[in-house]
């Protein structure tokens, strides 16, 4: 027996079947490079933040055209999943997650864990006398 007769045999994949498809969006492109581009699929890819060389790489176009056609619907894309992921950070943070909580702070309200004063380097006035301590007049108390 050889080694062929040993693995079974794939069958041979039936006749494919061909058909047509109907797909409405933006004509693209000159001549015979000409494609359409549905700006929903646009959206929906510039919404998972894929960059314009994969979304053009996507559809075989030039980066040229996609950005030519679609810049502002990948912006507002991008934008609006930034909305999202900002409202789900803060209801994670206000929801008691501690490390949220700081994370947030830091990026958002500018908090540091080491904290600077904007005001002058110089220490404050400190005195040990019982005037400054009590707030009174050594000599009144007399």
């Amino acid at each position: 027996m050889t080694e062929q007769d040993k693995t079974p045999q794939k069958e041979d994949r039936k006749q494919p079947r061909f058909g047509e498809m109907t797909k409405q969006g933006l004509i693209v492109g000159r001549g015979d490079t000409k494609t359409i581009i549905p700006p929903a699929e646009v959206e929906k890819l510039a919404s998972y933040h894929c960059t314009n060389t994969e979304i053009a790489d996507f559809f075989d176009i030039p980066i040229k055209t996609l950005e030519y056609n679609f810049a502002k619907l990948i912006q507002k894309a991008r934008s609006q999943t930034k909305q999202r992921l900002r409202k789900a950070q803060l209801e994670v943070a206000l929801n008691g997650n501690t490390s949220m909580l700081i994370w947030l702070g830091k990026n958002i309200l500018g908090q540091q864990d080491q904290p600077t004063s904007e005001g002058s380097k110089h220490p404050l006035p400190w005195s040990d006398d019982e005037k400054t301590q009590n707030g009174q007049d050594q000599e009144s108390n007399k």
